[in-house]
Order: C-alpha cells, then sequence, then structure tokens
C-alpha cells in the first residue's frame, strides 16, 4: 500500500530538476541489461531536466513526493500521439518510479491522475507501450491492460520489441 508519507500532485516547473533525476536514474536500473550500456552511460540529469522544462508547462505531468520534499516519482500522459490506433484516444506517456520505492503503490497512485486527465478531455479509451523486456509491463495487466500490438523501437542503435497495451474503457480501471 502507498505509503502515507508519499504526496501525489500537479508538477511544477521547480519540480524538472527532480523528475529529471528519477527519469535517468529509472532509465539506468530499469533498463540495464536491456538498452545499450553506453545509451544509459550516456543520460543526463541536464538534458532531462531541459525536456521536463518544456513539458510541464503542457500539462499532464505529476509527481510522487516524499515528505522531506523529494520526487520519487512521476507520471505523464494525455491524448494518443502517433494515430496508428483506432479507438484509443488517451495515452499513458510515462511512468518512473525509483527503484527502491517501487511496489509500494506509488504506480497505482500516480496513474490515477493522468487517467482523470484523459477523461477531463473526454475521452474513455487508453494505451500505452512498454518494452516488451521490462518487467514492470506486468503493472499494467494487472490493471486490465490488453496486449494490442507489437511494435520494434530503436534505442541506442539497438531494436527491441515493444508491447502496446490498451484500456477500451479508463473508467472501469478504479
Amino acid at each position: 500500500m502507498i505509503n502515507e508519507f508519499i504526496t501525489i500532485r500537479k508538477a511544477v516547473l521547480t519540480d524538472a530538476e527532480g523528475i529529471a533525476k528519477v527519469h535517468v536514474d529509472s532509465w539506468k536500473t530499469t533498463y540495464a541489461n536491456i538498452v545499450p550500456d553506453e545509451y544509459l552511460d550516456n543520460l543526463s540529469y541536464e538534458s532531462r531536466e531541459q525536456m521536463w522544462n518544456d513539458a510541464i508547462p503542457y500539462g499532464g505531468v505529476f509527481v510522487a513526493e516524499s515528505n522531506e520534499g523529494k520526487i520519487v516519482g512521476f507520471s505523464k500522459g494525455g491524448k494518443e500521439r502517433s494515430g496508428k490506433y483506432k479507438g484509443y484516444e488517451g495515452e499513458l506517456y510515462a511512468i518512473y518510479i525509483l527503484k527502491e520505492y517501487q511496489g509500494k503503490g506509488i504506480g497505482t497512485a500516480l496513474i490515477k491522475p493522468v487517467i482523470d486527465e484523459i477523461k477531463g478531455m473526454g475521452l474513455n479509451t487508453m494505451l500505452v507501450l512498454v518494452l516488451e523486456d521490462n518487467t514492470s509491463r506486468h503493472f499494467y495487466e494487472a490493471l486490465g491492460g490488453e496486449n494490442i500490438d507489437r511494435v520494434e523501437v530503436e534505442i541506442g542503435g539497438k531494436i527491441l520489441p515493444e508491447l502496446v497495451y490498451g484500456w477500451k474503457d479508463i473508467r472501469t480501471i478504479f
């Protein structure tokens, strides 16, 4: 169950640095032995911080914050970006949690505001793309996501299989 010392809230610009740290550190732990080491070694807090400074003003970004003010996870979502999946109008773009905070209900807590944001747009369907070798894919299955496609993505010069999970009615997730 989620620790009572974690708060979920909408991200603000001053969160960019903390989100960037979670983003880079989570990639390094989650994608070790999946994504090429050289790619992971070249991830930088500075470039991710700039990315989040650019993204936060557009909304759809949420953080999990400890009582000490440390960002331990984040999520981002909105309209489906590819236009490739007829009938799926919303998308969970990203959800990352520091390794030591995983398995405590924070992921579920972080996905709720994304779903609310998507529903607030008048949309009731959602999808997410996740690397096939990422064990976190089981999280989406546990939430009722159905595997609707398998695609390939290139990361660091390596072609990797990615699964697409979809929900036909996000109102039934929680």
